[in-house]
């Protein structure tokens, strides 16, 4: 996954209504009108949300006749898992500055 891809799923997971359509699908494939049972919203509201979901590969769709059902991606969850993974954490640079290659504090670039 790159910075693109991630990018575009933390900003489908950046709202609470398609946090909480993202846990409803743990349990497996819904129809949209089930959701819309689940939720405080109308219609066109769960496709605007369905549609950011589907968009960043977070959720897949199928449709059967009239019916649209939802599902989670779960190899895309996996690989944004991965990528959050890699993301380490290092020191401040100010505690750093005993390990700095400069010797002298005057050429320090750590303090500055």
């Amino acid at each position: 996954m790159d910075s693109e891809q991630a990018a575009l799923v933390c900003k489908a997971l950046g709202d609470a209504n398609r946090m909480q359509i993202v846990q409803s699908l743990t349990g497996g494939e819904l129809c949209a009108c089930k959701l819309l049972e689940q939720f405080s919203i109308t219609q066109p509201t769960l496709s605007h949300h369905m549609k950011i979901l589907c968009d960043s590969s977070l959720v897949d769709s199928r449709k059967d006749g009239k019916w649209t059902y939802y599902s989670l991606n779960c190899a895309m969850f996996k690989e944004f898992k991965l990528f959050i993974g890699s993301i380490t954490c290092k020191k401040s640079a100010a505690s750093s500055t005993a390990s700095c290659s400069k010797q002298s504090e005057k050429s320090c670039c750590c303090k500055k």
